[in-house]
């Protein structure tokens, strides 16, 4: 009779508790680096976004791609 071990394949609880925390940490460096560079934008004027090329429209998908890299 074989006898399979199938605990290397299958995260222990404490694992999956570790990885969890890893992405909400990930997530909320993300958030903060989005807050930062959306404060940062805003806080510029009309003429030194037209400077840079964007609208104020586009500040939050810049903000987010900022964050996201």
């Amino acid at each position: 009779m074989a006898y399979m071990n199938t605990s290397a394949t299958t995260p222990s609880f404490f694992a999956r508790i570790g990885t969890a925390f890893e992405k909400l940490a990930t997530r909320y460096k993300q958030h903060r680096m989005y807050r930062e560079t959306f404060e940062g934008l805003s806080a510029l004027s009309n003429r030194e976004l037209a400077d840079l090329g964007l609208n104020r429209c586009e500040l939050r998908r810049v903000s987010w791609d900022a964050a996201k890299r």
